[in-house]
């Protein structure tokens, strides 16, 4: 009498093509993600919570010291340095110029910058910190 062997079907699952594919995506994610470096000091506080996408940083601080996109901008340059880099930015309509004024700073440094963002038809928002 022949005895048939039986075949056991494994249910294994193998991981490593998975692996490597979240491995792909988190280096493509992280290639394609704007990295945005904003100086650590106080921001005003504030109940809101809306996050918008950032194209362009202003950054303001107290003693007077201005940056657009991490570079240094002084006097009259600050609307030049703002209106190239909506230029670059692509379509200005869709392009977002975040505003982060350190706790102190005078509105009326934040004011030109919001004017000049919507003279340019861009979204102009403050950076704030949520309240908690």
């Amino acid at each position: 009498m022949a005895l048939k062997k039986r075949s056991k079907v494994t249910a294994e699952f193998n991981m490593s093509s998975l692996t490597d594919i979240i491995f792909l995506l988190l280096i493509f994610f992280m290639l394609t993600s704007n990295i945005v470096q904003i100086k650590p000091f106080d921001l005003p506080i504030s109940d809101s919570q809306t996050v918008a996408p950032t194209n362009i940083v202003v950054q303001l601080e107290k003693d007077g010291t201005t940056s657009v996109n991490n570079v240094e901008v002084r006097g009259s340059a600050i609307n030049q340095a703002v209106t190239d880099a909506l230029g670059q930015a692509g379509n200005v309509e869709d392009a977002t110029v975040t505003i982060v004024a350190e706790t102190g700073v005078p509105f009326s440094r934040i004011s030109p910058l919001m004017k000049l963002a919507a003279s340019q038809k861009a979204r102009a928002i403050i950076a704030t910190q949520p309240r908690g």
